[in-house]
């Protein structure tokens, strides 16, 4: 039976709408009649049939209940923040949150008087709620937008096979193994760890498994930091449902396994995860390493490289032939730098090749080798392949021996633009650890043309970095002269909302570019050691990593305290 008209009442806002001229009483009791509009709020469908307009009433509302307005279309929707608020929440309210300070969460809403949507949002996020007043029209736009992404994001993220087909293989696969694997808990906390991390940045996920709970850490801007602690009962299901989606064996729980498992984030980004399992004490490690396709292509300029250094690396890589090393311990940035070199000398008229353990990123115009040495292809094999296979540039994933050394030094020495890592401290110990390894001198000499040494720093928050005061002759011993002083304080961090309390922001890095200069040839040639090369380079003005690092800290770009953790004076 059709409700009467009539009979329907009308909220306090819609009487002033209609006390004010804005709108006709007999459309809205029509509208609010209409069995069409189901469970959707009255403000919101009397907007949506044009019988009030959006912009009006939100001038309105504004002015009569002293609330700020926005324009939802200006504002960029932060993806971390509205997983703070129940998805369910959002659609029932027509709500979205904004962005927060403190405290207080800065709430995106139509209707000001619902009061029983801020006191649940409240409930749900333990926070205070502040109304900003945006267009009805917009926001359920926008809701809907954002509801169907987490939709897609969470139903979907798994690339391999089609939702149902992979619930299917869980199941089954459970059914042999741990049937917790089956529920639906785990399936959710996996998967959205795995979008948490991806949303955050980080580069590393550990999952550590102990007594009574199982740790889960998040590795971000080259800092471990303590995330979750779920109880101990998840920690099997959460291990075989990782294990199913990098199509590992799940009964097999004492020996360390590797997989890869690929995933997709609306609305077209896809990240691959490069998974180690390792049995411990209480259960298996798991460390996922994020592999963004993005990492591959950062631009030179956002290195971090000095203007000098800079213009030293770019001449090197322009080269046809020759050696270029770049050295640093694991995480410190330089696959990175090999790949914006590689980016840049991939236009289509070269051959590059890359050996690599593992390859972790494909790309496009690069020939790049998976090292394994299990069956023999080492690095010295895929070298030897290369030189058989008109290469113009090559890339060394890492000169591990005196077999990849020697063929690396004959490639750069035949017409072949070769780029290669080690494990050293700084540039100079790059030379000296190859005649260790047995690479004559006069090999060496002739065949480097630049050798380059890196750090990652994080960068200061740019929102809350302050200066801080710190004694002068610590900064002194760091390295700092007292002409460097005058009237100049560094800056450290704080920590705010946009920086998640760390005070820092990003990472960059520091360098030390030294090319092979015919003075350096000639301490190379008589045997130098490692601190005569050092002192050649100080003559000729290459920078220290900690010299760079000073410089970045006049400039207020890092802390003091970031430098002395990754740099020696």
């Amino acid at each position: 039976m059709a409700t009467n008209p009539e009979h329907v009442p009308l909220t306090p806002v819609l009487r002033a709408l209609i006390s004010n001229g804005l709108s006709n009483e007999a459309q809205l009791r029509d509208l609010a009649a209409d069995p069409a509009r189901g469970k959707t709020p009255l403000l919101f469908y009397v907007v949506e049939k044009g019988a009030v307009p959006a912009a009006a009433l939100m001038a309105h509302l504004s002015a009569r209940y002293n609330a700020p307005m926005l324009d939802l279309d200006a504002v960029a929707i932060d993806e971390t923040l509205i997983r703070t608020v129940d998805k369910s929440l959002m659609s029932r309210y027509l709500v979205l949150p904004l962005s927060k300070h403190r405290d207080t969460l800065y709430l995106a809403m139509a209707d000001p008087t619902d009061f029983k949507a801020v006191e649940d949002v409240k409930f749900n996020t333990g926070l205070q709620v502040m109304p900003i007043l945006v267009e009805a029209n917009k926001l359920v736009k926008a809701v809907n937008a954002v509801a169907n992404s987490m939709q897609g994001g969470i139903d979907n993220i798994f690339m391999d096979k089609p939702r149902d087909e992979e619930e299917q293989e869980a199941f089954d696969l459970a059914q042999r193994d741990d049937a917790s694997v089956e529920d639906a808990p785990v399936v959710r906390f996996v998967q959205q760890l795995l979008l948490d991390a991806i949303q955050r940045g980080v580069s590393d996920i550990h999952l550590e498994p102990y007594e009574k709970d199982l740790r889960v850490r998040y590795r971000l801007d080259g800092v471990l930091q303590d995330v979750l602690h779920p109880p101990a009962a998840l920690r099997d299901g959460v291990t075989s449902r990782l294990k199913i989606l990098c199509r590992l064996d799940i009964s097999e729980r004492r020996l360390p396994q590797d997989g890869r498992l690929r995933v997709r984030v609306p609305p077209a980004r896809v990240i691959d995860f490069r998974v180690s399992f390792l049995p411990t004490s209480f259960g298996e490690t798991i460390v996922l390493r994020l592999l963004d396709p993005a990492s591959s292509k950062v631009p030179i300029e956002h290195l971090g490289f000095l203007p000098e250094q800079r213009k030293g690396f770019e001449e090197a890589i322009h080269r046809p032939y020759g050696m270029i090393l770049v050295t640093g311990p694991t995480g410190s940035g330089k696959t990175t730098t090999l790949y914006t070199a590689l980016n840049i000398l991939n236009t289509g008229d070269s051959n590059i090749s890359t050996a690599e353990d593992p390859v972790e990123i494909p790309v496009y115009g690069i020939n790049q080798v998976n090292i394994n040495e299990r069956i023999g292809l080492t690095f010295a094999a895929a070298l030897r392949s290369f030189l058989r296979q008109d290469p113009d540039i090559i890339m060394v994933g890492e000169v591990r021996d005196l077999e990849t050394a020697e063929t690396a030094i004959k490639a750069a020495q035949t017409g072949h633009l070769v780029l290669a890592t080690l494990h050293t401290n700084d540039a100079p110990q790059s030379l000296t650890r190859l005649e260790n390894m047995g690479i004559p001198t006069y090999n060496i000499a002739g065949a480097v043309h630049l050798v380059m040494a890196q750090r990652l720093v994080r960068k200061l928050c740019t929102h809350c970095k302050k200066p801080l005061r710190i004694p002068e002759q610590a900064l002194i011993e760091a390295g700092f002269v007292a002409e460097d002083l005058q009237g100049w304080r560094p800056l450290g961090p704080v920590g705010c909302d946009q920086c998640n309390k760390t005070g820092y922001q990003g990472r960059m890095g520091l360098y030390q570019v030294m090319p092979v200069s015919d003075a350096m040839r000639e301490v190379i040639m008589r045997g130098g050691t490692s601190l005569d090369l050092a002192r050649q380079a100080a003559q000729e003005g290459v920078l220290t990593m900690r010299q760079s690092g000073l410089r970045r800290i006049k400039e207020g770009v890092t802390s003091l305290e970031e430098v002395l953790r990754v740099t020696n004076l």
